[in-house]
């Protein structure tokens, strides 16, 4: 007899859930929906994974420059464009570049090797740490292969160093052993460029060469963290937070989404109705608690994160607005998930989706080197994007008012429109 209580109960709960059309779909079809997606992104990650967007900074105006940037824009990893230094700097700052590569005056005599100074400076965006390793060796390679090249039939590398050795022999500042030494070093590189412009018929050599050159020193590369020297992250929790800000207001909301339906199923909400108040006092109570709710939970991380993992907070003003904004956003759209059905799991599982689906767009679980160039375009959609960005804007990324303003507003606008056609649907299901 137990066991077929068991059985009846069993049944009954799955024929409900059959019934509810919404709660099957997401827990059956909405995740053979995210394999297809996921599929996707995978088989499209090798042969359209998104290319790095970068400047380059010509301050060497020579030959060998130009031979740089088009040894660069060759490259299928990279998106090149020329700027101007101050433009590049802030375009990485901003995000829009994961990097630049600039070239200082003397690059192409010295063929980005340099002196006692590097003659290649790379400008990296703190946040992109992963492109940093793969996007030096890009830069090596193509500066091996520029050499090479001017070494090659019609290059301009022999005629610099008959050059640089018709000057040694005039140039009295230099012992006769000092003008030696350096003949020598400049005999030799030309004999081994021509000996690696003779072996092209054999195979790619470039590489290889760049790899053994580059273990005895190879080019000079500076590489400097351009958020760092404009207000940048100190440390990596100033990166992290405004995520877990986010995952907090997600948390809030999915959590009065589902006390709604909730309240409708149990007479809670009617009771409420019956009361001598009117459904918009209703609605704006709940919103209200939502966005203090939200409001509260993200000033609590962030004082934690302030005085336990020493974030630095550039702007509070700034970011007082940033929290407002992005407590309004989510506050709106929980009042527009708590309309997506009339049953928990049907609410819960739309709830969640979109909202993971909005933080894996915009960058929260998914990275973006690892995006095709499709899906980046896609995290524009993301009100988690926007979120994290108004965030890190008043932390460490030193946004100012005009550029505080699009992620802002962007989130205050999707706020209203959540909250209004959400109290729009729920009084309509209400008659």
């Amino acid at each position: 007899m137990t066991v077929n209580a068991i059985l009846t109960i069993a049944l009954k709960d799955l024929k409900l859930l059959a019934r509810d059309k919404a709660g099957f779909f997401w827990v059956l079809l909405f995740p053979i929906l995210m394999a297809v997606f996921f599929g996707a992104i995978s088989s499209g990650g090798s042969g359209n994974r998104a290319a790095m967007p970068i400047a380059v900074v010509d301050k060497d105006g020579s030959p060998y420059a130009r031979a740089f940037l088009s040894e660069l824009k060759k490259s299928e990893a990279l998106r090149v464009r020329e700027a101007d230094l101050d433009s590049a700097r802030l375009l990485v700052r901003r995000g829009q570049l994961v990097a630049y590569v600039a070239l200082w005056p003397g690059a192409g005599r010295s063929f980005g090797f340099g002196g006692d100074s590097a003659m290649i400076e790379l400008g990296l965006d703190p946040s992109r740490r992963a492109e940093a390793g793969y996007l030096r060796g890009l830069v090596t390679a193509a500066t091996f292969s520029t050499m090479r090249g001017q070494f090659s039939t019609g290059g301009s590398g022999r005629e610099m160093i008959r050059q640089s050795l018709a000057t040694l022999q005039t140039d009295l500042t230099r012992s006769p052993e000092e003008r030696r030494r350096a003949a020598g070093v400049l005999n030799n590189l030309e004999r081994f460029m021509v000996s690696l412009d003779s072996t092209e018929g054999a195979g790619d050599t470039t590489g290889a060469a760049a790899t053994t050159a580059a273990g005895a020193g190879g080019p000079r590369i500076k590489v400097i963290d351009i958020a760092e020297e404009e207000n940048g992250p100190r440390n990596a929790y100033e990166i992290t937070f405004p995520s877990s800000v986010m995952w907090a207001l997600i948390g809030v909301c999915m959590s009065f989404a589902i006390s709604i339906v909730h309240e409708r199923i149990r007479g809670t909400f009617l009771r409420l109705r019956l009361a001598p108040i009117s459904r918009s006092q209703v609605l704006a109570g709940k919103g209200l608690a939502a966005f203090l709710a939200a409001l509260g939970a993200a000033t609590l991380l962030l004082v934690l994160a302030a005085v336990v993992f020493n974030v630095r907070i550039t702007n509070p003003p700034a970011l007082a607005v940033a929290l407002v904004a992005a407590a309004f956003c989510f506050t709106g759209l929980m009042m527009l998930i708590s309309v997506f059905g009339r049953t928990h799991s049907a609410v819960a599982g739309a709830g969640w989706a979109v909202l993971l689906v909005m933080s894996m767009t915009g960058g929260g679980m998914i990275p973006l080197i690892a995006m095709p160039a499709w899906m980046q375009s896609v995290s524009n959609f993301s009100l988690v994007k926007w979120g994290v960005l108004a965030v890190e804007g008043a932390i460490w990324r030193g946004f100012s008012a005009q550029e505080m303003a699009v992620p802002v507003g962007i989130l205050l606008a999707a706020g209203v429109v959540g909250f209004a056609v959400g109290a729009r649907a729920l009084a309509g299901s209400e008659g």
